[in-house]
């Protein structure tokens, strides 16, 4: 049975989303206080087993440094924990990175980002991106389009190097003029960005590789590629949601073929990729979006080839992040400790 528990999964994660992304960043107050501790676990290592149990061989897939984790997978725990306890049990499982969803932390009180860079830092995790939504018909809304100086100015005081949106270039429709209206839109949010030295990013879901309403001939992900300007706007490809748009559009509207391997666009352009997220799914064709999400490393996405085949590129070993993530965890701090070691886990092939 899929653990998608709604009839759109996709939608369902875009929506969940809001109560992170909509809230302004910059809340002022007090320092973490006492939360209750996390349960404890061993770090991940490079010499971890395989889920086989048999030990690698071989240079580890995963570059050194580059492990991360996309909050949101963790945001039970960030809303009743805070920060810290979150901080220090990702540092025991031998994260390196974390990508935000958010700055904010529930019950467990207010944090400035001054303090909420700190500790990050203090737990040895480098805060390297994070998603803000794209545009909003209130105003007032905690947006690119909406409010971009605020965006960028408490990306700053984070220190992140990237700063990007989980939302779809679906603003003004599905159609080939559309998607570059929403094309300009980035440009200018990723000038700003360089501006200030970061880098603009999207994160797509499926829906990014179906076709133009008004030219089904026409992938709307490639008018993304070719309408933005690849000095201003980079892309974290979502790994599972682009198998899952493998599944779902490697037919166009009238039933002709048409093919595609997410690994290849990255390999085509690997400079616009810095980011990646690294979700798992089981195989499942009855299912509509052609996989149930799991942890990582319970799947069938072949980690091992992927990171790879990019890590293996001439001076790309050290050049892209990769953020582990699950929508909605059975328990995220597990989650969260078994992709680590799956992930540290891997080998390249003799």
């Amino acid at each position: 049975m899929s653990r998608f528990s709604q009839p759109d999964p996709e939608l369902d994660h875009r929506l969940s989303r809001r109560g992170m992304l909509g809230v302004a960043a910059g809340a002022t107050a007090a320092a973490l206080l006492g939360a209750a501790a996390p349960a404890t676990a061993a770090p991940a290592t490079a010499s971890t087993t395989t889920a086989s149990g048999a030990k690698g061989r071989g240079r580890p897939v995963l570059p050194p440094g580059r492990l991360g984790i996309q909050l949101y997978s963790l945001r039970d725990k960030v809303s009743t924990l805070g920060f810290g306890p979150v901080f220090a049990e990702l540092e025991r499982y031998g994260y390196d990175e974390v990508e935000f969803a958010g700055y904010t932390q529930g019950s467990a009180g207010p944090i400035t980002l001054t303090q909420l860079k700190r500790l990050a830092r203090n737990h040895g995790l480098n805060p390297i991106g994070s998603h803000v939504g794209y545009y909003s018909s209130d105003p007032g809304a905690y947006t690119f389009a909406q409010n971009l100086t605020k965006v960028l100015d408490d990306a700053q005081a984070l220190g992140l190097r990237h700063i990007g949106t989980a939302a779809g270039p679906f603003r003004y429709g599905s159609t080939v003029d559309a998607w570059k209206r929403a094309a300009e839109d980035f440009n200018t949010y990723g000038a700003a960005a360089k501006a200030r030295g970061m880098k603009f990013y999207q994160h797509n879901h499926s829906e990014e590789f179906s076709f133009a309403t008004d030219n089904p001939k026409v992938r709307l992900y490639d008018i993304l590629l070719k309408e933005t300007d690849p000095d201003l706007v980079y892309l974290e490809m979502d790994i599972y949601w682009a198998y899952v748009g493998q599944f779902r559009f490697s037919k166009r509207p009238d039933g002709t073929p048409a093919p595609f391997e997410p690994l290849n666009y990255v390999l085509r352009q690997p400079d616009r990729y810095p980011l990646f997220h690294v979700k798992d799914g089981e195989s499942d064709p009855s299912n509509p979006y052609g996989y149930r999400m799991t942890d990582v490393g319970d799947g069938d996405i072949d980690y091992q080839r992927f990171i790879s085949a990019v890590t293996r590129l001439r001076g790309h070993r050290l050049a892209h992040h990769w953020q582990a993530e699950h929508d909605n965890p059975a328990e995220s701090f597990t989650f969260a400790r078994r992709s680590s070691a799956h992930l540290h886990s891997l080998r390249e092939k003799c």
